[in-house]
C-alpha cells in the first residue's frame, strides 16, 4: 500500500525567533541567518526519521509566523527622527517581502503601549498563538506539529494537540552572550526554552545542541539551515 504524506505545520513565535536569528547573525561563528527553506527541509529529514518514513512523503504544509507589532502612530511616538523611522519600517517590510515569497502566513497582532512609560508588551499573541495553530491542527488534520517558541504559555496548547493524536515538535533554544548598553555598560543576555514545553512535547530538539556538535560540522542539512 502505498505510503501517505505526513503533513507537518510550523508556527513560530516571531519574537522568540528574531532573538535566535540575532544570536547567529552578531554573537556565533556562523555570522549568518536563518533559512526558511533550509529549515523546512531540515523538518523533512528530521521527522522522516522520527516518523519511520521517507523523506518525499514528509511535507511542510502551513508555515505560520506570529509577532506583535507597532502601528504607524507608535512608531512615529517611539522614533521621532524620521529617517530612523523609515529604516525600521523598510526593515519590517523587507521582513513581509521574504514570507510573501516563501509562502509564510503572518499573524501581526498589535502592541500594547504603556501611555506612562512607553514600554511596548505582547498582549493576546500567545492566545491567537495557540487558537491558529490547534484550529490548523484539526482542520488541516496535521501529523506533526512544530513550534518554534520558548514560553511556558504555550504547555495547554501542546497537551491539547497531543490528546487528538498529533505528534507536537518543539525546536528549543539555549544561549547566552555579552552585550554592551548605549552607555556602554557590559551585560549579559540569556535566552531559554521553558523545560515543560521540551517535557510535555513528543519530539523535543535542542537546536543548539545540534547546531554546534562537531559531528554536524559538515552535515548539509545543518548547514542548509544558514543563508550563505
Amino acid at each position: 500500500m502505498e505510503e501517505k504524506i505526513k503533513k507537518i505545520g510550523l508556527f513560530i513565535d516571531g519574537t522568540f525567533f528574531l532573538k535566535v536569528n540575532s544570536y547567529y547573525r552578531y554573537h556565533h561563528e556562523r555570522k549568518s541567518t536563518i533559512n526558511f527553506n533550509g529549515l523546512a527541509e531540515f523538518l523533512r529529514d528530521e521527522i522522516s526519521k522520527l516518523e519511520n518514513s521517507e523523506k518525499r512523503y514528509c511535507q511542510v504544509v502551513e508555515t505560520h509566523w506570529f509577532r506583535g507589532r507597532y502601528s504607524t502612530s507608535q512608531l512615529e511616538k517611539k522614533y521621532p527622527d524620521e529617517a530612523y523611522r523609515l529604516t525600521q519600517m523598510t526593515n519590517e517590510r523587507r521582513i513581509d517581502d521574504i514570507f510573501m515569497y516563501e509562502g509564510i502566513t503572518t499573524h501581526n497582532y498589535p502592541l500594547l503601549v504603556d501611555s506612562r512609560t512607553g514600554d511596548a508588551e505582547e498582549k493576546g499573541i500567545d492566545v491567537w498563538f495557540s487558537l491558529e495553530t490547534y484550529e490548523l491542527a484539526l482542520v488541516k488534520q496535521l501529523d506533526v506539529v512544530v513550534i518554534i517558541a520558548g514560553d511556558t504559555d504555550y504547555v495547554p496548547l501542546i497537551k491539547k494537540i497531543n490528546s487528538r493524536g498529533t505528534r507536537v515538535m518543539v525546536l528549543g533554544w539555549d544561549f547566552s552572550y555579552e552585550s554592551t548598553s548605549a552607555a556602554g555598560r557590559a551585560y549579559k543576555v540569556t535566552t531559554r526554552t521553558s523545560q515543560a514545553l521540551i517535557d510535555e512535547c513528543v519530539y523535543p530538539l535542542m537546536m543548539d545542541k545540534r547546531i554546534d556538535d562537531r559531528t554536524s560540522k559538515n552535515d548539509p542539512i545543518v548547514n542548509s539551515l544558514f543563508n550563505v
